[in-house]
């Protein structure tokens, strides 16, 4: 009687353990890991922007600007030879079009790195909790599965 209540505190601290640490350790993985991806994304899409301005050889241009609250308003670019490229912390530099583009190749090559690194994690993490799950199972002496 002795050992089955010991057995269940253990199987009970697993199951804690579980629910309290590892899930939600794997769920803020996944959302950092998926912020990664959003960034990359930003940036492959400013590459491919500065792509066709260069292939077509576009030196001005009229556009929609986001004012926030979904409010747009409309703005004239009169030289794209030079863009404003965030570069973190909130801080925007000045680019040329082959400046940016190397920033940009630097920069993906930096996230790709993340998103491998947030993987490895996120596979980490589901194999402690595939090991967890299977120490409940042989600490309650079930059949696998």
């Amino acid at each position: 009687m002795e050992e089955d209540r010991l057995k269940q505190e253990k199987v009970q601290r697993f199951e804690e353990f579980v629910d309290r640490r590892l899930k939600p350790d794997l769920v803020n993985a996944i959302a950092q890991r998926d912020k990664v991806f959003e960034q990359q994304k930003v940036f492959s899409d400013l590459k491919r922007n500065i792509e066709n301005l260069q292939k077509n050889g576009v030196s001005s241009l009229r556009t929609m600007v986001n004012l926030g609250s979904e409010v747009y308003t409309q703005a004239d670019v009169p030289d794209t030879r030079h863009i404003f490229v965030d570069v973190g912390l909130g801080f925007h530099l000045e680019f040329t079009w082959s400046e940016a583009l190397e920033f940009i190749s630097l920069r993906e090559a930096r996230l790709s790195r993340q998103i491998e690194e947030y993987t490895h994690l996120i596979a980490q993490i589901k194999a402690q909790i595939k090991l967890v799950c299977e120490g409940i199972r042989e600490l309650l002496q079930l059949p696998a599965e």
